[in-house]
């Protein structure tokens, strides 16, 4: 046997027949009641696979880090405050999710994990990110640091040049580091609910992005650097405190959908007019005085205008 589903059966314990199985690659122990892993886990020395998501576990036990044919580990989701060196011994990860937990710190030792594409720390309370984050040069899928305690990042998150979606919504970041601007395969951005009053020149380097998301800080102004994102799908800078937009935005050429809810302009920004692949602009909840003549115009090609 290679595979042993036992998510939802309300386990609170691992029955012990399953560590007789070392041939098992994967195991699925999601959403069950388990408050802690035996000793015995270390016996399973050819798992791959390793879920635990939903329990009420609060520690990892050091046998943990003996099961190093890992790829992918989910501890999601328990009541977990600290995370043991035995974690960081996992060299082959490529996986690892430790969101929803209770987590304080994260251990420099995490640069061990050099194999790793996707990486969750979101909704626990971390209020620091380690140097060593940066190098996870091999992170390329997700990076998830949402619902956090976080008042900056590392410069050195500029090395994740791989990476594709990274989340840093629900924080307490004031500014972002210059190095953002390195994140050259960054499709997706998520900076939303933080006390962000401007961005970074260097976003306007993340020629790859297609989607940002900044709603709900405290924007007072955008660089005028955003012309250059090219690639920009979608941006929501809903709940901010803008009064008018860089003449640059008329250059962003691929933009389909912009979210301009509850600012402070009070008319509506010329470079939009030039926005020819524009889908959905909305500007509720402004105090628009004027609504220009190619605001309608925009309507009529099929632009769903909100005002």
């Amino acid at each position: 046997m290679h595979r042993l589903d036992l998510s939802l059966r309300q386990l609170c314990a691992i029955p012990e027949e399953v560590f007789a199985q070392t041939a098992l690659q994967e195991l699925d122990l999601d959403n069950n009641l388990l408050a802690e892993l035996p000793r015995a886990i270390a016996k399973l020395t050819d798992l791959r696979i390793l879920r635990l998501y939903h329990n009420r576990l609060s520690s990892i036990p050091s046998a943990l880090g003996e099961l190093t044919s890992l790829e992918d580990l989910s501890l999601a989701s328990n009541q977990i405050a600290a995370i043991p060196d035995c974690v960081w011994q996992l060299g082959k990860l490529r996986s690892l999710n430790l969101g929803q937990n209770q987590i304080t710190e994260i251990s420099g030792k995490i640069a061990a994990l050099g194999e790793l594409h996707t990486l969750d720390l979101g909704h626990n309370q971390l209020t620091a990110i380690p140097n060593a984050l940066g190098d996870l040069t091999g992170l390329s899928r997700y990076l998830y640091l949402s619902h956090n305690r976080l008042s900056k990042v590392p410069e050195t998150l500029g090395n994740l040049r791989h990476l594709a979606y990274l989340n840093l919504a629900y924080n307490q970041l004031t500014d972002l580091p210059e190095s953002m601007g390195n994140l050259s395969s960054l499709r997706e951005l998520r900076l939303y609910k933080n006390q962000l009053t401007t961005l970074p020149e260097s976003v306007g380097e993340l020629a790859s992005l297609r989607e940002l998301h900044v709603q709900d800080n405290g924007m007072s102004q955008v660089p005028e650097s955003m012309g250059r994102l090219s690639n920009l799908r979608i941006f929501n800078l809903r709940n901010n405190a803008l009064s008018d937009l860089p003449g640059s935005f008329a250059q962003l050429s691929n933009l389909q959908r912009l979210d301009l809810r509850a600012n402070r302009f009070t008319h509506v920004p010329e470079p939009l007019s030039s926005l020819a692949k524009l889908e959905k602009l909305d500007l509720r909840w402004n105090k628009l005085r004027h609504i220009p003549s190619w605001v309608e115009q925009l309507g009529e090609r099929g632009c769903a205008v909100l005002l």
